[in-house]
């Protein structure tokens, strides 16, 4: 808790270093979720670390890279990750570009989810950055180029950035988990992706208002195991690619004084040809929430929101065999948090979450079958704190 922040020197150049880690705990009445055994007890299996380091090698040139780990139910289990390792050169306020394995900016939060001690919430709304398909969009191997600009006439700031390369997939996330349910294991997923970003800083001191593209290529190659009952009767090659795949995000933001509100909305879209040209699978998931905070003083904050997530080709069934297809499709969330501020290197977040449905299949969000053997309830409530530090 006492850590401060370090630095070492190279030659003359400082190099600063900072780092973080969480402990949660979660808790729910029903379905057991994200990969935990939360129902009875709660779990305690919700823990992550990062450790980064930086240095300004001139006015125009940074360098830098992070180390992530994580143990999130059974996802993550301790595989460490480079999470991103760059070199950013900016020469002119409006034009800057990295290279390397770049934070991929998607959105209000992409790249700066792991920055906990600066959010209200334990958990971002799910509906738009489900935690357990972190790995899946956090960064990617190429290069960006980005600035900002001031407009004239008084009319704000506009900021950009657009970006290429590759994505890779760690195989301890929750797709490849998901896939294990159904007897395939793979051994990657990755492909070419490109996009961009572009957000206006209004006029109106406080507002800033964006849309983000991503377009993705991604193969998925590993084995599939026909056996049932957990017993392979035979083992062949398992190969699925996209056709179309692309996510469109719109957002905004407003901050004044103690409070804080935001608004995202996003549509994901993964045509994908699975089961080595067999089937064809199409998500189309639209994910949106309302969020707000306000810090009623300097060591309490409350916050709330509300998250909705609709799959339009999930099928699911419930505990009773019936198919109950709209609450295998959705998950709506409704959020009451509390942040506290314990100093300026820790914080304690508690927080209720209300929710309705199961979406599961073809694409996760937090309900998997293997850690639900007996099918689903329909509504689900539960209970998450989490502590953190950062120095």
């Amino acid at each position: 808790i006492c850590l401060h922040a370090q630095e070492f020197k190279i030659g003359s150049k400082e190099v600063q270093v900072h780092g973080f880690g969480t402990q949660g705990f979660i808790h729910t009445n029903d379905n057991n979720w994200l990969t935990m055994n939360t129902n009875g007890v709660g779990s305690g299996a919700f823990t992550d670390v990062g450790l980064n380091l930086g240095m300004q090698i001139n006015s125009k040139l940074r360098i830098g890279g992070q180390v992530y780990d994580r143990k999130l139910g059974k996802l993550g289990d301790w595989h460490p990750l480079l999470d991103w390792a760059s070199l950013d050169y900016r020469p002119k306020p409006w034009l800057g570009f990295r290279g390397g394995k770049v934070k991929t900016v998607l959105g209000l939060y992409t790249d700066t989810q792991d920055m906990d001690f600066a959010n209200t919430f334990a958990l971002l709304p799910q509906s738009v950055y489900p935690i357990d398909l972190r790995d899946a969009s956090i960064a990617h191997l190429g290069g960006d180029i980005y600035g900002q600009q001031k407009l004239p006439h008084h009319l704000g700031t506009v900021v950009y950035t657009a970006y290429g390369g590759h994505r890779s997939d760690s195989m301890h996330s929750g797709y490849p988990y998901l896939l294990g349910s159904f007897g395939i294991k793979l051994n990657s997923l990755s492909g070419p992706v490109f996009g961009g970003d572009f957000r206006w800083k209004t006029p109106v001191r406080g507002l800033v208002v964006g849309v983000s593209r991503l377009n993705e290529q991604i193969t998925g190659l590993g084995t599939s195991n026909v056996g049932a009952g957990g017993v392979a009767i035979a083992v062949s090659r398992y190969e699925e690619h996209s056709k179309h795949d692309w996510t469109n995000q719109y957002y905004g933001q407003y901050t004044a004084n103690r409070w804080h509100a935001e608004s995202e909305y996003r549509r994901y879209v993964r045509d994908q040809i699975i089961a080595n040209g067999a089937q064809e699978s199409l998500v189309d998931a639209r994910g949106w929430y309302v969020s707000g905070g306000y810090r009623v003083c300097k060591w309490f904050e409350a916050g709330s929101y509300y998250s909705h997530y609709r799959n339009a080709n999930a099928l699911g069934v419930s505990p009773n065999g019936t198919v109950s297809s709209d609450f295998a499709a959705r998950d709506f969330d409704k959020v009451l948090a509390g942040k506290v501020t314990v100093n300026q290197y820790m914080t304690i977040k508690v927080e209720g979450h209300f929710m309705s449905g199961f979406a599961n299949q073809p694409y996760p969000n937090g309900y998997y079958t293997t850690v639900n053997p007996n099918g689903f309830v329909d509504n689900t409530n539960a209970l998450v704190v989490r502590t953190g530090f950062s120095f």
